[in-house]
């Protein structure tokens, strides 16, 4: 495939979930709970997405195929927009827009209060996710403000676990999986100066 289509290719691949989820809707087969299936199922994409994007630079390293560094910024902004849809129909579809039941989750129950906290440290990097952004921040500070990337897909991890409660074999898999891509970011780190990893420079 051409390089000039890849990424066109790639943005719809990533619409194919929502377009699943609008067509159980429409077929009515959302099951007995459709508000928890739709927010789970979100949910489900955003976490995907979120460590699809986080592969990318690993990915690119490992195989040296540099055209996938030109979807690294798209398939995290399509995780943001996934984490919006599972905030929009929880905030909406399941509180009814209650601001005070939210506010009451977001302080009583635990792993709503981490994917909060995952959904405020994705804002700045969508907010920043244009070129012009980079330009005006400058390399060296958009690439420090990016690395909150990490510690949301931690949380967004934990979240997910805290939230099954019982089988946790899904989100021990994501787990494994953000271990590897955050592990392999270390070891090449401190491989590169390991006198900045260590004194946390």
């Amino acid at each position: 495939m051409a390089t000039s289509a890849f990424k066109p290719v790639v943005f719809a691949l990533c619409l194919l979930p929502l377009a699943w989820l609008v067509g159980r809707f429409w077929l009515d087969d959302l099951g007995v709970n459709p508000i928890e299936t739709v927010n789970r199922f979100l949910g489900d994409w955003a976490l995907r997405f979120l460590l699809i994007a986080l592969a990318v630079t690993p990915v690119r390293q490992w195989t040296h195929w540099a055209p996938l560094a030109r979807l690294r910024r798209m398939l995290g902004l399509y995780a943001f927009f996934y984490v919006c849809l599972h905030m929009a129909s929880y905030i909406g579809l399941d509180l009814f827009f209650d601001w005070q039941t939210l506010w009451k989750d977001v302080l009583k129950r635990r792993y709503i209060t981490l994917g909060m906290i995952c959904f405020v440290l994705l804002l700045p990097l969508a907010a920043t996710s244009t070129d012009a952004m980079v330009r005006w921040m400058g390399g060296k500070r958009w690439r420090a403000l990016h690395k909150l990337v990490y510690p949301a897909g931690c949380l967004g991890v934990v979240h997910f676990w805290m939230m099954v409660k019982a089988d946790i074999r899904e989100p021990l898999i994501y787990a494994l999986v953000l271990a590897v891509l955050l592990g392999w970011r270390a070891v090449r780190a401190f491989r590169q100066n390991p006198a900045r990893v260590i004194l946390g420079r």
